[in-house]
C-alpha cells in the first residue's frame, strides 16, 4: 500500500512493507467471508468462521502462486456446509491434490499453544493428512502460511505427552510441536505418496450400531440445542457428541433446529417427532419396495408379514383383503389419484393398542414430468373388519427433512381408512408411525427403492 505526501518543495513517498511470505485478500475474498459467516447460528461463532474463511482463501492464493499444477477440489470444504462449519472452528476436507488438509486460524503466534477441535483429531470422518496454522491479519488484510503438522506426527506427540482433550473438546497443541518451514508443506503436497500419511478407516456399520443404542437419550437431549446459545459441548458428553457429530442427518437437523427456534407448543412438538423420526431412519433397516416390482419380497419385508398384491388389473374381483383394496383404489380414481397398472402393493396388518388395523402400502416409478426417474410410495390405513378409524388414530411420514405429512382420523366425517402419497428419488427413505394416543405408536421400519433404477 502506498501514501502519497506532497508539498510545495519536494514529494516523499512511504511504503507499508508487507511481511515475507503475506498473501494479500482482495475485496472479493472479504465478502466471501462475510457471506459465509453470516450464515452460521451462533453468533460467537461467526468471528471465527470469518477468520477461517479468510484462511481457506488467502491458503489457496499460496497454493495457486507457488504450484499452479496441483488440483484443488473445494466441493467438500466444511465452510461450504454450514452445518459442520458451526460445530467445528477449524476448516476440515480440503483436498488438495491427493491429500486431507485441515486448516486453523489464528490471530498471531504470539500464543504458545493452539486450540485444535478434537474431532478433527480423533474422529476418522475428519482427520487431515496436515494441519496447517493460518495467521489472519484481518485488518491489514493479508494472511500468512505459518507451521504445519501431519497426522502421524500429532499422534505420535499427543500419546508422548499423554495430552488429554478440553471440556470443551479441544487440544491445546504447542506450537512447539509444528514445523515452520510451510516450503516443505508444498514439498510434501507435490512429492509424497498419501499412504506415507496413512489415515484411519471410517466405520459406518459402527457408527450406525452406536447410534441406535443411545437413540433414547439423544432425542432427550438434543432438544436443548434448539437455542443458538447452547454449545454441543455443553448438552452432550464425547460419545454422544460422535455419534451426532459423524452423522450428516443429524448434524443438519442441529443446524437447523438452531435456525428455526420453534415459537409455539406444536411446532416444538413436531420438532421432537421428526428428531425421533430421524434417528430411526439412520438406524432402521429399510424395506425395499423395489422389489415389490419384481413380485418379491425383501428378507426384511417377509420378517414383518408383508404380503404382495396381485399385479393392479382394475376389473378382477378378487377375496378380501385383495377386494377391499380394489374397492378403496376405486375410491381414490375418484379423488383423482390414479393408480398405474405397473403399480405393485403389499398390505401387512397390525395390532396396536388391542385394535386391528390393515396398512397398504403401493408403489411405482416415475419416469415423467414432473417428477422424472423418482419413486412413489402410496399408504393407506384403515381397518380389516371396514369399520370407522378410531378418533384419535394418526399417520404420520417422515423423512429426513422434516415431517411431510400427519394426518388424524375424523369421526364426523365417517371415514374409513387413511391414505396419502410420498414422492422421493432413488435415496430417498420414509418412515411410517401409527398412533392412538400420546405414549401409544407403532412405527415401521423405513420404506426404500434402492432398485428403482434398474426396472
Amino acid at each position: 500500500m502506498i501514501h502519497l505526501a506532497a508539498t510545495p518543495k519536494q514529494m516523499s513517498f512511504d511504503f507499508e512493507r508487507l511481511p515475507t511470505g503475506a498473501i494479500v485478500l482482495s475485496t472479493d475474498d472479504i465478502n466471501q467471508a462475510v457471506a459465509f459467516s453470516s450464515q452460521i447460528p451462533h453468533k460467537s461463532r461467526q468471528w471465527q468462521i470469518y477468520l477461517t474463511t479468510l484462511a481457506v482463501l488467502g491458503f489457496e492464493h499460496w497454493l495457486e502462486a507457488r504450484d499452479y499444477f496441483i488440483p484443488i477440489h473445494r466441493e467438500n470444504y466444511s465452510i461450504f456446509q454450514p452445518a459442520i462449519a458451526n460445530l467445528l472452528s477449524s476448516v476440515c476436507h480440503l483436498q488438495i491434490g491427493q491429500f486431507k488438509l485441515c486448516l486453523i486460524a489464528i490471530g498471531s503466534l504470539a500464543d504458545a499453544e493452539v486450540s485444535l477441535p478434537r474431532a478433527v483429531v480423533d474422529l476418522p470422518e475428519f482427520a487431515a493428512n496436515f494441519y496447517v496454522l493460518i495467521e489472519v491479519l484481518e485488518e491489514q488484510e493479508y494472511v500468512i502460511i505459518r507451521p504445519f503438522l501431519s497426522y502421524q506426527q500429532l499422534r505420535e506427540k499427543l500419546t508422548k505427552a499423554n495430552l488429554v482433550p478440553e471440556s470443551d473438546w479441544t487440544y491445546q497443541i504447542p506450537l512447539t510441536w509444528f514445523e515452520h518451514d510451510p516450503d516443505r508443506l508444498l514439498l510434501y503436497l507435490r512429492c509424497l505418496e498419501p499412504d506415507a500419511i496413512p489415515l484411519p478407516a471410517i466405520k459406518p456399520q459402527e457408527r450406525i450400531q452406536t447410534l441406535s443404542t443411545m437413540q433414547d437419550e439423544l432425542a432427550n437431549l438434543l432438544p436443548q440445542l434448539q437455542t443458538s446459545q447452547q454449545e454441543i459441548w455443553q448438552v452432550l458428553n464425547w460419545e454422544q457428541g460422535v455419534a451426532i457429530l459423524t452423522n450428516p442427518d443429524l448434524l443438519n437437523w442441529v443446524d437447523n433446529a438452531q435456525r428455526n427456534i420453534p415459537v409455539a407448543e406444536e411446532q416444538h412438538q413436531n420438532s421432537n417427532y421428526h428428531l425421533s423420526d430421524l434417528i430411526q431412519l439412520v438406524t432402521k433397516p429399510a424395506v425395499n419396495v423395489g422389489r415389490w416390482l419384481w413380485d418379491e419380497l425383501d428378507e426384511l419385508a417377509q420378517q414383518l408379514s408383508w404380503r404382495l398384491l396381485p399385479q393392479m388389473m382394475p376389473a378382477m374381483r378378487l377375496r378380501s383383503p385383495i377386494e377391499e383394496f380394489e374397492i378403496i383404489a376405486s375410491q381414490l380414481q375418484q379423488q383423482g389419484i390414479e393408480i398405474p397398472s405397473s403399480a405393485r402393493g403389499a398390505y401387512q396388518d397390525l395390532l396396536l393398542a388391542g385394535i386391528q388395523l390393515r396398512l397398504y402400502a403401493v408403489t411405482w416409478n416415475l419416469l415423467s414430468k414432473p417428477d422424472p426417474n423418482s419413486w412413489t410410495l402410496l399408504l393407506i390405513l384403515g381397518s380389516p373388519f371396514s369399520e370407522d378409524l378410531p378418533q384419535t388414530l394418526k399417520l404420520r411420514v417422515s423423512d429426513k427433512t422434516g415431517i411431510l405429512v400427519q394426518q388424524e382420523a375424523n369421526p364426523e366425517q365417517g371415514v374409513s381408512y387413511l391414505f396419502t402419497r410420498v414422492v422421493g428419488s432413488w435415496d430417498d427413505k420414509f418412515l411410517v408411525s401409527v398412533s392412538l394416543m400420546d405414549g401409544v405408536e407403532l412405527t415401521l421400519p423405513p420404506f426404500e427403492s434402492n432398485l428403482g433404477q434398474n426396472v
